[in-house]
């Protein structure tokens, strides 16, 4: 039977403020879920802590409301568990570029076959809208009593510089682009990465739908600051096993994702399917890994544990 969008809907309540782009978000990823006829009990949804958080009770598939900047780890133990499992991880940027960015760069370097979106707005708009690692230095938005005083990250430069094997970025008001983004992630035989632009209406007041569609605040004359890669020349799929053109393909990705303010690039920055998955990895190691992962294993029968460890546990007896 075909799965319709309405399929991947639940009727949980979202309270969500009126403008957010987390709803253009969660359209892509249902809509996303349709066009590839998922099964529903073979896709899950993992998110983390803040308004992003919600994620997971909005799409009828399965669904696990994580812990604080701990949505990857969630995210790969099931993959691992079930290699066949659709896996979708999704939070804000503070979950995933502060207190989770460990865990981002830990999960480059093993590159499992999933997508992690992070929902970028440059606040934590859950808390009442304090600086997210992703705020730039010295801007002030109207929740900030001065102007912050750090860096910020660069999502797209960090993913690719931790190994992420596929590397996008996208506008939650461009939904069809964030639909077909999601669904190319999905697809990517790695760990993808997509970097969602999500207007916050509510406490930033810089990066609005207005700015990003460059507005001038006078003249109401408009020149997009968001460009789209696929309408220029620019290749992001790496083609040959070979270091040179891996190297280039890394620079001239890592140099674009440099690009903000008057012109925005979303699209595929990075596409690397030559580099070997980590469950590739586990059956060098294990043979019949993937013919009998864990979650196919019997762990009990009639509620009696069907795997022996008294050795084990005699082993440890004084």
């Amino acid at each position: 039977m075909e799965l319709k969008l309405g399929d991947y809907k639940t009727e949980v309540h979202n309270d969500w403020c009126p403008g957010c782009g987390d709803f253009g978000i969660v359209n892509a990823i249902q809509m996303s879920l349709a066009e590839m006829q998922i099964p529903r009990h073979k896709a899950a949804i993992f998110s983390g802590i803040g308004c992003s958080g919600k994620t997971s009770h909005f799409i009828n598939v399965n669904g696990v409301h994580t812990l604080h900047g701990r949505v990857l780890t969630f995210a790969q133990g099931a993959k691992l568990t079930n290699p066949d499992l659709t896996v979708i991880a999704a939070g804000g940027d503070g979950d995933g570029l502060g207190i989770g960015a460990g865990h981002f760069v830990a999960a480059g370097r093993r590159n499992l076959d999933l997508t992690y979106i992070i929902f970028n707005n440059g606040v934590y708009g859950l808390t009442k809208g304090q600086a997210s690692p992703t705020l730039k230095l010295g801007e002030k938005t109207k929740s900030l009593p001065s102007p912050n005083t750090n860096y910020s990250v660069n999502p797209i430069g960090l993913a690719i510089a931790s190994g992420f094997t596929f590397v996008a970025r996208s506008y939650a008001y461009d939904v069809r682009h964030l639909k077909d983004t999601i669904t190319a992630a999905v697809k990517h035989k790695g760990l993808s990465f997509i970097d969602v632009l999500q207007p916050c209406p509510t406490y930033n007041d810089i990066n609005t739908r207005d700015w990003y569609a460059g507005m001038d605040e006078v003249t109401k004359v408009t020149k997009p600051r968001i460009y789209k890669l696929n309408e220029t020349d620019y290749d992001p799929v790496v083609h040959y096993d070979e270091e040179n053109e891996l190297n280039q393909k890394l620079t001239q990705a890592l140099i674009k994702s440099l690009e903000w303010g008057d012109k925005i690039p979303i699209g595929i920055f990075y596409k690397n399917e030559i580099i070997s998955q980590y469950d590739k990895r586990i059956t060098d190691k294990i043979p019949n890994y993937l013919e009998n992962p864990p979650a196919s294993q019997t762990i009990s029968e009639n509620g009696n544990p069907s795997t022996d460890i008294s050795e084990i546990l005699n082993s440890l007896s004084v």
